[in-house]
C-alpha cells in the first residue's frame, strides 16, 4: 500500500468482470486492489477471484472492504484476503484479523479513533468519507502532533493530479479511490485497456507528488553476439562466470541479473549496432510526451505483456540504440 500508494477499490457480481479489473489495475501498477463487500453473496465472487488471482495475476494483492462485523471478516480471510478493510472501527474485528497476521485498515473520522485503531494494532488508518472529515486538511492536522500515523484516505479522492497531490502532499500514505476511478461506464462496457491507462496515470501523480522522477535511471544494458544464434552462449559465460548471477530466458534474448539493480539483456542473434541502453520511466506516456517536446523523435511503441518500450530514432553519439522503458511495479 505504501509504496504503491494507490488502492483501487471496486465491487462487480460478474467474476469475468472482476477478473478483468484486477488484471488491469495491475498491469496500470496498482497491485493492492480492494473488493468491497456490497452485493448478495459477494464473498462467492471473491473466493473465486481470489483463486483465479493466485494462478493468474500472482502479483495481485486482494482484499475486502465494507467489512463491519468479525465474522464477515473471517469468511474472507478464509476466501483468500490479504487485508481487510472497513467503513468503521471494530475491535473484533481487529482481533480477528490480528489472530491471521492479516492488516486492518478501519474507517475512522476522528483523531481518538484513530488513535484507537493504532493500539488495536491498525498500521495504515482508513479516513472515512475522507472529503466530509476535512479533506487533506484534517489529514494534515492529524500528523502535527501524531507524526506516526499512516493515513489512508477513501471517499473524496478523485482520480485527477490535482486531487491526488493535495492528498499526499497533506502526508497521506496511500489513497483509496473507487468510483472516480473505476467508473460505471467502464464496468459496463468492459473497456478495461481504459482503466489499465487510467490506473497507470493515477499512479504516475502519487509517485510525481512524492518527487519520484520521470526518468528513473539505467534499467539495463544490451549486447549482441558475434556469431548466430550466439547469445545464449554469452549469457551462461556470465552467469557461470559470476556466482550470484542467473539467466533467464526471454522471447528474442536473454536475461543475466544478481540480487542487484540492473540486468544485462543478451540478444540471441547478431544485429548492428552492438549495443543498445533501456532507461526506465515511471509513466511511459508523459516520457514520450516530455522527449517529444525536447525534439526527440521515437520510433513506434512496443506493448508487450508486463511493459512498454519505445526506441529513439537516432542513436546516441557512441552509436548506440536507447529505448525508454516503463516496467509497472
Amino acid at each position: 500500500m505504501e509504496e504503491i500508494g494507490l488502492v483501487p477499490v471496486f465491487y462487480h457480481a460478474d467474476i469475468e468482470v472482476a477478473k478483468g479489473v484486477v488484471r488491469a489495475c495491475c498491469e496500470g501498477g496498482a497491485r493492492v486492489v480492494e473488493f468491497t463487500n456490497r452485493g448478495d453473496l459477494a464473498y462467492r465472487t471473491f473466493a473465486e477471484l481470489a483463486d483465479y488471482c493466485a494462478k493468474e495475476v500472482p502479483k495481485a494483492i486482494l482484499g475486502v472492504g465494507s467489512v463491519v462485523d468479525p465474522g464477515t471478516a473471517a469468511l474472507y480471510i478464509n476466501s483468500g484476503a490479504n487485508f481487510v478493510v472497513g467503513p468503521v472501527l471494530n475491535p473484533d474485528v481487529a482481533k480477528v484479523c490480528n489472530r491471521r497476521k492479516v492488516p486492518y485498515c478501519p474507517g475512522c473520522g476522528s483523531a481518538s479513533e484513530i488513535g484507537m485503531a493504532e493500539e488495536l494494532g491498525c498500521e495504515i488508518v482508513k479516513v472515512f468519507p475522507g472529503k466530509e472529515v476535512g479533506g487533506p486538511a484534517f489529514v494534515r492536522a492529524m500528523l502535527g502532533p501524531c507524526p506516526w500515523t499512516k493515513i489512508m484516505p477513501t471517499g473524496g479522492v478523485d482520480a485527477t493530479e490535482e486531487s491526488i497531490a493535495a492528498w499526499i502532499n497533506a502526508g497521506c500514505a496511500c489513497l483509496g479511490i473507487g468510483s472516480n476511478l473505476i467508473t460505471k461506464e467502464i464496468l459496463a462496457s468492459r473497456h478495461f485497456d481504459a482503466l489499465r491507462a487510467k490506473v497507470e496515470q493515477c499512479v504516475w501523480w502519487v509517485r510525481k507528488a512524492r518527487g519520484v522522477p520521470l526518468f528513473l535511471g539505467f534499467e539495463h544494458a544490451g549486447i549482441y553476439p558475434q556469431e548466430p544464434a550466439g547469445g545464449p552462449a554469452v549469457a551462461d559465460w556470465y552467469a557461470s562466470t559470476f556466482p550470484g548471477l542467473r539467466k533467464r530466458e526471454g522471447v528474442t534474448s536473454d536475461f543475466v541479473e544478481g540480487q542487484g539493480p540492473g540486468r544485462l539483456e543478451v540478444m540471441r542473434e547478431p544485429e548492428q549496432p552492438k549495443a543498445h541502453v533501456a532507461i526506465r520511466v515511471s509513466n511511459f506516456e508523459e516520457a514520450m510526451r516530455v522527449l517529444q517536446q525536447r525534439g526527440v523523435a521515437l520510433e513506434e511503441p512496443k506493448v508487450r505483456p508486463g511493459g512498454r518500450s519505445a526506441f529513439l530514432k537516432e542513436p546516441d553519439p557512441a552509436g548506440h540504440r536507447v529505448h525508454i522503458l516503463y516496467l509497472p511495479k
